[in-house]
C-alpha cells in the first residue's frame, strides 16, 4: 500500500471520529450518511481534488459538490483536516447562528454550492463543467450523489444533459448504499441496474468498493474512463461504515448517538484510548 493510501486511510479515520462528536454535540442526524461515504472524501481529499486551502476561490480549482448535503458533517469535517479553517469552528456545528448548517452551506470555506434539496447537485455540477470547458480551464467537476437521490428526475435531466454536451470533465460517484430516509432503496423506489442506467445516457459507468481506498484512487486517478463521456463511479458503500452498530441501520438516518453510544463509536473508530 503507497503512503498516500496510508494517508487516506488515516484522513478518514478523523472525518469518521470528527463527525460523530459533532452529530452527537448537536444532538443532529444523518451520522449514518456522514460514515458512508467517509473514504470516499478521504481520498478525494488526499489524492484526487486539485484545490488550495489558502486560495479556496482560484478559478481553475476543480469542484466538488456534496449534492446529498444531508451529510454536511463529514465535508465540513475534511475540510477542517485540509486546512480551509481551523477545526475548533466545527463545534458550531448546526447551532444557532452558525455558518455550519445541518445541509450544505456555501458560507463555509471550500464548500462550493449549498445543498440537501435533493436533485440539484448534478445540475449545477453539469453547468460548472460545460462553463469550465467553453472558459478553457482543466477544471474537473465531482459531484457526490446518493442512490436514493437518483429517485428525483433531475438526477436523470442532469446526466442527458452531461451525455450530450459530452462534458468528460464531469465526474458523478453514487453512494450506493442500499438505504434512505423511508427505507431499503429497492423497496422505495428501485434505482438498479444503476450502471446500465447511466450508460444509458451517455456516461462511462464502473462500479468500485466505496471504503477501498486502493480502488477509489485508482478510478479518481483515470477520469475520464473514456474521452467524450462524463463518468459515473458507482460506489458499493454500507451506510454508518466503520461502526458496527450502525452499520446497515435504517435508524442511524435519524439518530443521533448519546454519550455512551459515542464512546463505543469512537473505540470502534479510532481505537481504544
Amino acid at each position: 500500500m503507497t503512503i498516500i493510501a496510508d494517508t487516506s486511510l488515516d484522513l478518514a479515520r478523523r472525518i469518521r471520529a470528527r463527525s460523530l462528536r459533532m452529530v452527537h454535540e448537536a444532538r443532529a442526524s444523518h451520522i449514518g450518511a456522514c460514515l458512508s461515504i467517509a473514504d470516499l472524501l478521504a481520498v478525494l481529499y488526499s489524492q484526487t481534488l486539485r484545490v488550495d486551502p489558502v486560495n479556496p476561490n482560484r478559478p481553475d480549482r476543480d469542484r466538488f459538490i456534496l449534492s446529498k448535503g444531508h451529510a454536511a458533517a463529514v465535508l465540513y469535517a475534511v475540510l477542517a483536516e485540509r486546512g480551509f479553517f481551523p477545526a475548533r469552528l466545527l463545534r458550531q456545528y448546526c447551532k444557532d447562528g452558525s455558518i455550519f448548517a445541518g445541509h450544505c452551506s456555501h458560507a463555509v470555506p471550500g464548500v462550493e454550492v449549498s445543498t440537501g434539496s435533493l436533485g440539484h447537485g448534478l445540475s449545477i455540477g453539469a453547468g460548472m463543467a460545460l462553463a469550465a470547458r467553453r472558459d478553457k480551464f482543466a477544471t474537473r467537476v465531482f459531484v457526490l450523489t446518493g442512490d436514493g437521490e437518483c429517485n428525483e428526475g433531475s438526477i436523470w435531466e442532469a446526466a442527458l444533459f452531461a451525455g450530450h454536451h459530452r462534458l468528460d470533465n464531469l465526474v458523478a460517484i453514487v453512494d450506493h448504499n442500499g438505504l434512505q430516509g423511508f427505507g431499503k432503496t429497492e423497496d422505495v423506489l428501485n434505482p438498479s441496474p444503476l450502471a446500465e442506467k447511466w450508460r444509458a445516457f451517455g456516461w462511462c459507468a464502473v462500479e468500485i468498493d466505496g471504503h477501498d481506498h486502493a480502488q477509489i484512487g485508482k478510478v479518481l486517478s483515470e477520469v475520464p474512463a473514456e474521452c467524450g463521456k462524463p463518468t459515473a463511479v458507482i460506489a458499493e458503500t454500507v451506510k454508518g461504515k466503520g461502526v458496527g452498530f450502525m452499520e446497515n441501520q435504517l435508524a442511524w438516518h435519524y439518530r443521533s448517538p448519546d454519550a455512551e453510544q459515542l464512546q463505543l463509536a469512537l473505540v470502534e473508530v479510532e481505537g481504544p484510548s
